[in-house]
């Protein structure tokens, strides 16, 4: 039986352990909190997971949640060339309707999950120290926790990182009571765009408490006219300056908010993060090598959606190759190659996706935005594709391939 020791119980590093267990493998997890710390604790994200994703979920027998949770049915998204103006409207139901899930709930249930199959779980926040023992008694460490000392074990990869600073200042709040919407998808995710000011998503969520509600995440253009959170030092505050944004931005949301409230008092954050990409093997004093996964080597932006998304994807494939080594030793070639299938099948498609959101519009994408808002068939496409960002290429990158994917849709002359 391999030992395998994994650092970090969060998306990434859950999914593994769950995955190599039922393979038979003998798996130690370091988690930095207890399952009742999480509970209490401060927001994590909004983690929207689209149905590829979910579907490696449902193979591990984790879907705890599918009865009880309320699904997103589809994508409506309102695009702004200024504040308080509608320039156009997509909207289309998904193919297969997605979930979001307080992480605080899932993370907590996966680690009691874990011990319950046989993982072996150790509440302590690892150290290099700490690595260079686990890497010498263990036949492979991984690295899904992206933070701290250990995480910079792991280079930047400047061929493949854009940026050097956070693009966006994010605000996140977990609320009960919205209003719903007069729309045709009967439960909706939301996207709100606004040029040059920046974003606010409307997610389905099912949070702490069992309670089904809306995640909202605001992203904000650093220093610009709806970055206004820093200074919030409490729920409320982060309540009424959402309220102020929206009144300003979105005003026909005024009402949706009106009667909100927080679902417990630490379902709120706010905070920024620099979208980078790293080289997946991290090397010790020893010389030996651990092998980074998710946010440790791949960190983008949530503006997509996708950061559990690609968690999942690359964790589902790393499962794969893991079992297919068998006796053989996981040395930095084999990690190295681990990652470039990866990067190619799922984390490039989703890291280009993300960063294309960052930026200003660009042509071939406002084209075929302005078609989808007039055109079901490719409001459909659209929508279908957070599922799979690698398909929005190459329609999204180069004009006369966008030109080709809006006439390949266009309705046959009556």
């Amino acid at each position: 039986m391999r030992r395998i020791a994994i650092i970090g119980a969060g998306q990434a590093g859950l999914h593994l352990g769950f995955g190599l267990l039922r393979r038979g493998y003998q798996v130690t997890l370091f988690s930095d909190r207890r399952p009742e710390e999480l509970l209490k604790g401060r927001a994590i994200a909004t983690a929207f997971m689209f149905d590829r994703a979910l579907s490696y979920e449902r193979e591990l027998g984790l879907n705890a949640w599918d009865r009880e949770t309320h699904w997103g049915a589809g994508i409506h998204l309102d695009f702004c060339l200024q504040p308080g103006a509608i320039a156009l409207q997509v909207e289309a139901a998904l193919p297969r309707p997605g979930q979001a899930i307080d992480q605080r709930l899932k993370f907590a249930r996966w680690m009691e999950e874990f011990e319950r199959r046989g993982g072996q779980l150790i509440f302590k926040g690892a150290t290099l120290d700490d690595l260079e023992q686990l890497a010498a008694s263990h036949d492979l460490v991984v690295v899904a926790a992206g933070k701290g000392e250990i995480a910079g074990l792991f280079p930047r990869d400047d061929t493949r990182s854009v940026y050097t600073a956070p693009r966006r200042q994010l605000g996140l709040l977990t609320l009960a009571g919205l209003k719903p919407w007069k729309i045709a998808l009967d439960v909706p995710i939301k996207f709100t765009f606004f040029a040059g000011a920046g974003e606010i998503f409307w997610i389905p969520f099912h949070a702490v408490g069992g309670i089904n509600c809306y995640s909202l995440l605001f992203e904000a253009h650093r220093g610009g006219p709806m970055d206004r959170f820093g200074a919030a030092a409490s729920g409320d505050e982060m309540i009424r300056i959402a309220r102020e944004i929206i009144a300003e931005f979105a005003p026909w949301e005024s009402a949706t908010v009106r009667d909100v409230a927080l679902t417990d008092p630490m379902a709120w954050a706010k905070g920024a993060l620099t979208p980078t990409i790293r080289r997946p093997v991290g090397r010790l004093k020893s010389g030996r090598v651990v092998m980074g996964l998710g946010d440790t080597v791949v960190l983008n932006d949530p503006i997509a959606g996708q950061g559990s998304n690609h968690a999942a994807k690359t964790t589902h494939l790393a499962i794969e190759r893991i079992v297919e080594r068998r006796s053989r030793p996981f040395d930095a070639d084999w990690m190295e190659a681990l990652f470039e299938e990866y990067w190619e099948k799922e984390s490039k498609g989703i890291t280009n996706f993300s960063n294309l959101l960052l930026e200003p519009i660009t042509e071939p994408a406002r084209e075929i935005l302005g078609a989808a808002s007039q055109n079901p068939a490719l409001a459909e496409w659209f929508v279908a594709n957070f599922n799979e960002p690698q398909e929005f290429w190459p329609a999204i990158g180069e004009l006369a391939e966008a030109h080709k994917l809006i006439a390949s849709r266009a309705a046959p002359a009556s």
